[in-house]
C-alpha cells in the first residue's frame, strides 16, 4: 500500500468569524492510501485550539507512512495516534479504501442502513447586530440557524437574528467564550428568544460550574468532548454532545462514542470543522438519527470537491461513491 500525505486550501465565502478569530480559507490535511486500482481518502482540519497545525498534523502521520505501507490496519493504527485530526484522516481514508476494496458502499460495509438526506443548520458567523440580523434575513428561508456568539452583546445579536428570521429554530454556539455571570444573565434572555440549545457556554477547563447551575435550556458539550473518555466528565453538566471525527480521531471512534453517549441517556449533535465534503461524507454517517445535524462546511466555502455532496438550500443528500465511502 502507498501512502500520499498533503495539505489543501478553499476559499470562504466571505468571511468566518468565531470568538477567537476569523478565516478566509479552511486548510485541510488530506491522506490518500492507495492499494493496487482503489484509492481511499480522508481529510481533517487541523485545529489550533487544540494546539495542531497543518505542519503537526504532517509531522504525526509521517512516521507511520512505512508501517502502513507494510501492512498496518485500520484497527492497530488507533492505538498509535490520539484522538485528534491526523488519526481522523487516515482512519477515513481506510474506511473509503475498505469500501472501494469490497464494491460496498460505507452502510453496506457498516451492516447499517442506507443513510437518508438530512437537515443540517446553517451557521451564522459572528458579527455585529445588524450584520447578523441582515445574514438571518437572506437566510430566513433556513429551518434550523446557528449563530456564532462571543460574550458581550450576544443577546442584541441573537435578538436580531430573531426579529431577521422570525420562523427559524436558532441554536448558539458560545465557543467557549461565556463566564458564570453572562451565563446567568444571558439564559433567561435566550429562552424569552426562543433558542433551543447552546453549545459550549464556558471553557472546557472551566465548566464544573454548570452541574450546579440551572438548565433550561439544552447544553452541548463541543470542546469539552472529544471521545468516549469525555463523558465522566460531561454527565452531569450537559444534556447533549457535539460529535466531530476531527475531535474522535475518525469514524471508528465516532460511531462508538455516539453509542456510548445515547446508552448514558445523552443527546447527540453531529458537527464539523470548516472544510469540504470529503470531510462530511463520514460525519454523515455519523448524524443519523440524531438530535442536531450541523453538517454546512461546504455551505460557507466559495468552492468544493468535485463529486461533492449536494444540499437543497439545507438538506444534505446522500454523498456519492466518487466522492467517498
Amino acid at each position: 500500500m502507498k501512502v500520499k500525505l498533503f495539505d489543501e486550501s478553499f476559499l470562504i465565502r466571505g468571511t468566518f468569524t468565531i470568538s477567537r478569530g476569523s478565516r478566509t480559507h479552511a486548510k485541510v490535511v488530506v491522506v490518500e492510501l492507495r492499494q493496487g486500482e482503489y484509492v481511499g481518502r480522508g481529510e481533517c482540519v487541523p485545529y489550533a485550539r487544540y494546539d495542531e497545525s497543518i505542519e503537526s498534523v504532517l509531522a504525526e502521520l509521517a512516521p507511520l507512512a512505512v508501517k502502513i505501507e507494510n501492512g498496518l490496519t485500520r484497527q492497530q493504527m488507533q492505538s498509535l495516534l490520539p484522538a485528534g485530526a491526523a488519526r481522523n484522516a487516515l482512519d477515513c481514508a481506510y474506511w473509503d479504501l475498505e469500501c472501494k476494496k469490497s464494491g460496498h458502499r460505507i452502510w453496506e460495509y457498516l451492516s447499517v442502513a442506507k443513510p437518508q438526506p438530512l437537515i443540517t443548520a446553517f451557521t451564522l458567523s459572528l458579527d455585529t447586530p445588524e450584520k447578523m440580523k441582515q445574514a438571518a434575513i437572506e437566510n430566513a428561508h433556513r429551518p434550523l440557524l446557528k449563530l456564532k456568539l462571543a460574550g458581550e452583546g450576544d443577546i442584541e445579536r441573537v435578538a436580531a437574528v430573531r426579529e431577521g428570521s422570525p420562523d427559524a429554530r436558532i441554536i448558539v454556539d458560545a465557543n467557549e467564550g461565556w463566564d458564570e455571570a453572562q451565563y446567568l444573565k444571558f439564559v433567561p434572555e435566550l429562552v424569552k428568544l426562543g433558542v433551543e440549545m447552546i453549545e459550549q457556554p464556558m471553557p472546557a477547563n472551566n465548566d464544573s460550574a454548570l452541574a450546579r447551575l440551572p438548565r433550561p435550556i439544552t447544553l452541548c458539550a463541543d470542546e469539552s468532548c472529544h471521545d468516549r473518555s469525555s463523558l465522566p466528565h460531561i454527565i452531569g453538566r450537559y444534556d447533549m454532545i457535539n460529535i466531530k471525527t476531527d475531535k474522535t480521531g475518525g469514524l471508528t471512534e465516532a460511531i462508538a462514542l455516539k453509542k456510548e453517549a445515547e446508552e448514558a441517556g445523552l443527546q447527540v449533535m453531529v458537527g464539523c470543522m470548516l472544510a469540504t465534503s470529503l470531510a462530511m461524507a463520514p460525519a454523515f454517517m455519523v448524524a443519523q438519527g440524531v438530535d442536531v445535524v450541523d453538517l454546512d462546511g461546504p455551505l460557507l466555502l466559495a468552492e468544493d470537491r468535485e463529486s461533492p455532496i449536494e444540499f437543497d438550500d439545507s438538506l444534505m443528500k446522500v454523498f456519492p461513491a466518487s466522492l467517498w465511502g
